[in-house]
């Protein structure tokens, strides 16, 4: 598979999602993203936007395995992973694997489980496997969790602290809906629903083999220095009470280059860092801001940024 192929699976994804789902290819393109660098997405959004209908229709593009939580406060870790029952009629304990053992896993409302609960969820997808009375289970690949919250209702819930935030490749907001878009979709879903009928257009080993090859999209020195300043910069800003972690400078490098692979090239631009920047790394900040207004501070602190620093020479690498 070569960076075309990327740019043709993105393609047939998009379009076979798109099916289904008005208007956000953007949003598309950032769970793809998501899932050829191991990473995870966090939806942001009130309730009836379509996460959970986008969630489904990209399972059934990828052919892969697809389970939805409903997070809520009486929710255990171990609901997530699963137990060992004694099965009475082999006299012997077995394994009853939880939700989380499957490719595509929506964590639906993540903020209204407890600390506990969510740090269950959190730890599985840092390390790809769970540990369950002394016996550890490999999750399986490619795995992506996408967790939503509402950010309007706030009462009965427990928000991710930054430390865990810091786990999620993005967080996006879906949006509503253009007026032309509301009309597309009345009339996309007037008779019966797009996703019943939607087919597999690739396989988990096309998503495995991309995940394989993009670290070979190649990246100037002067790139990942522009990259450090931006990330330095939400470090020494004055809003900013912390800065964005190494581990956010590591994923903004990865979104990077998987954008760079989607587009077809096998060398990342400046266009690709600004366009991952704010999704990448706006979540992982703390501000000095009230809690209100801290998410659209975070924004504008990185908008500003690259609004300051200087942007290298857009030119591909000669060789490695």
């Amino acid at each position: 598979m070569s960076m075309k192929s990327i740019h043709q699976l993105a393609e047939r994804i998009r379009d076979n999602v798109g099916s289904v789902i008005v208007g956000k290819e953007d949003i598309v393109d950032k769970l793809l993203i998501a899932i050829i660098t191991s990473g995870h997405v966090l939806l942001e959004d009130v309730p009836g936007t379509g996460k959970t209908l986008l969630a489904k229709a990209l399972a059934k593009s990828l052919d892969c395995s697809f389970k939805r939580i409903q997070f809520t406060p009486d929710l255990l870790p171990s609901d997530l992973s699963g137990i060992h029952y004694y099965n009475q009629k082999l006299s012997e304990f077995e394994f009853r694997p939880g939700p989380l053992f499957a490719n595509l896993v929506l964590a639906d409302e993540i903020n209204r489980a407890t600390p506990r609960t969510q740090s269950s969820l959190l730890e599985c997808m840092e390390e790809r496997q769970l540990s369950i009375d002394g016996t550890t289970h490999t999750l399986e690949r490619p795995f992506l969790v996408i967790a939503t919250q509402n950010p309007v209702e706030q009462q009965g819930t427990f928000p991710l602290p930054e430390a865990q935030l810091d786990r999620f490749l993005f967080k996006v907001r879906m949006g509503y809906p253009t007026a032309e878009e509301g009309l597309a979709i009345l009339k996309r879903f007037i008779a019966d629903s797009p996703l019943e009928q939607l087919q597999p257009v690739v396989g988990i080993a096309d998503i495995l083999e991309a995940q394989r090859i993009y670290p070979t999209v190649q990246v100037s020195d002067e790139l990942l220095r522009y990259m450090l300043d931006i990330v330095e910069g939400t470090r020494q800003h004055a809003d900013v009470l912390l800065g964005v972690s190494p581990r956010g400078s590591q994923a903004l490098l990865k979104a990077s280059q998987v954008q760079a692979a989607l587009r077809g090239r096998d060398y990342v631009s400046p266009d690709d860092i600004k366009a991952m920047a704010v999704p990448v790394l706006a979540h992982r900040m703390a501000l000095r801001s009230s809690q209100r207004l801290r998410e659209h501070a975070a924004e504008q602190v990185i908008q500003s940024l690259l609004g300051q620093i200087p942007v290298p020479a857009d030119r591909p690498l000669m060789s490695r």
